[in-house]
């Protein structure tokens, strides 16, 4: 069973027996320790995943953190779990402080079985920061985010990338709490900068009353039909994928398209879009890479996805030849729409 399918199974699992996991202990044992197992550790194995663990030079006797991850010779990971019911605030973190500057360990993981926040020290170096680079709900596991968790599995544990994943998840987490929080609650700022371009009038309380629900209001139907949106065009896209991999596939047992191709497929046709009609974007799968292609032919690649390896990239055809990018989740795909829409744009001036 794949990491994927063990993690999917943990989160049916904090959903459909959620009630049976009320204490610290219940959390461990039917959360904590499988999602560990998942990501390929030994559990059974003290010396790789020490319960209990204590530093003589933390200074408080007593003080035990729940979980240290070993490898190579080093601590790698502290974990510190709560019951379900228990809120994760910052007064849960002192544990994990005090043990991360006297150990080797680089990451932290406060977790109450269905809420993980992931800590490491982008801040200041070899001191814990207080706010967490990755914060996810097992139970709502989004696809998107099993790359990122992967990342920390046993095999190909890389800490450098984790670190500037960790890095730019970190920004992009602050900017999404930032921007839901404007959109449900716009402040006077806000709603100013947004009418600026079509509200030739002085703003005042009256006007600011006025316009406030309107900005709301347009930015949750702009959301809705975004979704609208990559939902259309998702139907659409199915067949013509499926029909493109019966016609042009040589082997169905040796090569098989995974749902992140697809997905990735989708998400480069809506990019493209803006520049080609959608009917001349498709998907042709190869057995080292699957390829995204204009008028479904091979002098016409648009993208290329090199998903059949633990580090995924992006091929892009906006210069003299292909170059490869690093990608760590779908969504970083859009990173590189510019670049995307120019090689459509290629094509669509000069039919080459």
């Amino acid at each position: 069973m794949s990491i994927d399918d063990k993690l999917r199974g943990l989160s049916d699992r904090i959903r459909n027996h959620s009630s049976a996991m009320l204490t610290e202990e219940a959390v461990k044992t039917a959360i904590v320790l499988p999602f560990f197992s998942a990501l390929g550790y030994d559990v059974f194995d003290p010396s790789e995943v020490i319960p209990e663990f204590t530093a003589d030079a933390v200074g408080k006797k007593g003080e035990k953190v729940d979980y240290a991850i070993k490898f190579d010779g080093a601590i790698r990971i502290l974990i510190e779990c709560k019951p379900l019911t228990c809120v994760l605030e910052k007064q849960h973190l002192a544990q994990l402080y005090r043990y991360f500057s006297v150990t080797d360990a680089k990451f932290a993981i406060l977790t109450n079985g269905r809420t993980f926040q992931f800590h490491t020290d982008l801040e200041a170096p070899n001191r814990l920061d207080d706010r967490p680079f990755l914060t996810f709900d097992l139970a709502e596991l989004n696809s998107n985010l099993l790359p990122e968790l992967k990342k920390f599995a046993k095999d190909g544990f890389d800490v450098e990338g984790v670190l500037q994943s960790a890095n730019r998840l970190k920004y992009t987490s602050a900017l999404k709490r930032t921007i839901s929080n404007l959109t449900d609650d716009p402040t006077e700022e806000f709603v100013r900068i947004v009418i600026a371009d079509i509200y030739d009038g002085r703003f005042t309380a009256a006007v600011r009353d006025q316009f406030t629900p309107m900005v709301r209001s347009a930015f949750r139907e702009l959301v809705r039909d975004m979704v609208q949106s990559r939902i259309t065009s998702a139907l659409q896209s199915t067949n013509t994928v499926e029909v493109e991999q019966e016609a042009n596939s040589p082997d169905e047992d040796e090569i098989i398209t995974t749902e992140e191709e697809k997905e990735a497929f989708m998400i480069v046709r809506a990019i493209a879009r803006e520049v080609l009609a959608t009917n001349r974007i498709a998907m042709r799968d190869q057995k080292s890479y699957c390829g995204i292609l204009v008028d479904n032919n091979n002098r016409r690649p648009l993208v290329r996805l090199w998903f059949n390896r633990p580090t995924k990239y992006l091929g892009l055809f906006d210069g003299d030849k292909e170059d490869k990018v690093r990608i760590d989740t779908l969504d970083h795909i859009y990173d590189f729409t510019d670049r995307i829409r120019a090689t459509a744009r290629r094509y669509a001036e000069d039919g080459t």
